[in-house]
């Protein structure tokens, strides 16, 4: 599935993106407010910029993926693999959940 295909269906009220395969997406800068990506594959994805609030990001692989300035207010990130991601620390305590998730150094959150 293609980052433009994501928002498309989001903006036609899809919120239930779980499991999506999304590996590279481009996703800078899109409105994906409450948006389900529970264990989706988000490697090296751009979600720049991207409003992520409230989103379901648990158990999603996203390595190497780019999550600059993207608002992360509210979101679960439980068990998520953001290794080697573009974050911050500033924007994982924004999220809900951080439990057991893989934070960019290679640790482990707990």
């Amino acid at each position: 599935m293609k980052g433009r295909a994501v928002v498309r269906q989001y903006e036609t009220g899809k919120r239930d993106f779980a499991r999506a395969k999304l590996r590279n997406a481009e996703l800078k800068g899109a409105h994906l407010q409450g948006i389900d990506l529970s264990w989706a594959y988000l490697r090296g994805a751009d979600l720049s910029e991207a409003n992520l609030v409230g989103a379901n990001l648990r158990g999603s692989d996203m390595l190497s993926a780019d999550l600059s300035d993207a608002d992360l207010s509210g979101a679960d990130l439980y068990g998520a693999n953001l290794y080697k991601a573009e974050i911050t620390n500033a924007q994982i305590t924004q999220a809900e959940s951080v439990k057991l998730a893989i934070l960019p150094d290679g640790t482990k959150h707990e």
